[in-house]
């Protein structure tokens, strides 16, 4: 059978699309403003005062933004975990416990597999907060709180693919995780805990003691040296020599720019002393100050290297910027 000549795509103004999809879905989270009422806050408090974990559980598109927001909730102070409805009916309803919440995500509201939970959750002993566009359905009237995002219509022109209402529901969790966040006190240090790995967590956690070079491996010279000790001393270790009293005290610093400088304006310049050429007011950071604001500092300064101090202002060693910025930090 011959196939029927196909037809043209009508041209479409995709950049018109695009901009109607967007002004939905951002009318769609604008819309929740009105929704923020006393279930909101019971849905709140019932979180706040679990004492187990928030299971946070959907199907499909719903599903997706469920590990988003579990994993938001996790990173943000709240014990929580992702647990697909489908997997709950086939055992993994192991996982819950009385002392947990549970948050169900379904736009409809009657989805077959959240409904078949439910009876489980109440026989366990778990309150559920529901996330529905349709507050008179099966999740809603079986749910101790019911937040209902209100929308009714996708950016989809067939109103089928999930657009505004998974936006809508991802908005809505990150106002519950951030809501008990500042409810917890949840500060930068607890959230660099949880997140020892990222840059955040580094810019808060990592010390300059912890990045800084020490020992043999800084180059340190007394006063009474003159600079071609200073250069060899410089030429083995990493362009920067620290001048330094008995009692480890910092006089001054000769860095790679003070000897070029040096180099270009005076021919013979081995037996000149060390004093003559050091900066006696160097920048220098304390050993336990956090790297992050030991390499803002250097960035800000433009300094490659500087000496870091104890308590007692006495040198302990010598930070990089090249070493901060391979720690993380900066990223």
């Amino acid at each position: 059978m011959s196939k029927s000549p196909s037809k043209s795509p009508a041209p479409v103004d995709v950049k018109a699309v695009a901009r109607r999809v967007i002004k939905m879905e951002a009318e769609a989270v604008t819309a929740l403003l009105d929704i923020i009422d006393d279930q909101f806050e019971k849905a709140v408090e019932l979180i706040y005062h679990c004492k187990g974990r928030v299971i946070v559980t959907g199907l499909g598109k719903s599903g997706n933004i469920g590990r988003k927001m579990a994993a938001t909730l996790a990173s943000t102070g709240t014990a929580s975990h992702f647990l697909h409805a489908s997997d709950g009916l086939h055992g993994d309803l192991g996982a819950v416990h009385n002392d947990d919440v549970a948050i169900c995500l379904s736009k409809s509201g009657n989805s077959e597999e959240l409904f078949t939970l439910m009876p489980v959750f109440r026989q366990i002993g778990v309150p559920v907060i529901a996330i529905t566009a349709n507050a008179d359905s099966e999740l809603s009237r079986n749910s101790a709180v019911v937040l209902n995002i209100g929308v009714r219509e996708e950016a989809c022109p067939h109103d089928l693919a999930p657009t505004s209402s998974t936006t809508a529901t991802l908005a809505l969790g990150d106002a519950l995780a951030i809501a008990l966040l500042e409810k917890r006190n949840f500060s930068r240090e607890d959230f660099a805990f949880l997140h020892p790995a990222g840059a955040l967590g580094k810019r808060l956690l990592l010390k300059v003691m912890d990045v800084m070079e020490s020992g043999d491996s800084i180059a340190v010279i007394s006063p009474d040296k003159n600079m071609k000790e200073a250069v060899l001393m410089m030429a083995a270790k990493r362009g920067i020599c620290t001048v330094i009293d008995e009692d480890r005290h910092i006089l001054g610093v000769i860095t790679t720019g003070d000897l070029n400088r040096l180099v270009e304006h005076t021919e013979q310049f081995f037996a000149i002393p060390v004093t003559q050429v050091m900066n006696r007011n160097p920048k220098t950071v304390q050993h336990n100050t956090l790297a992050y604001t030991a390499y803002k500092k250097m960035e800000n300064f433009r300094i490659i290297a500087m000496p870091v101090v104890d308590e007692e202002k006495r040198l302990t060693g010598i930070v990089h910027l090249h070493d901060l910025m391979r720690s993380g930090i900066s990223g």
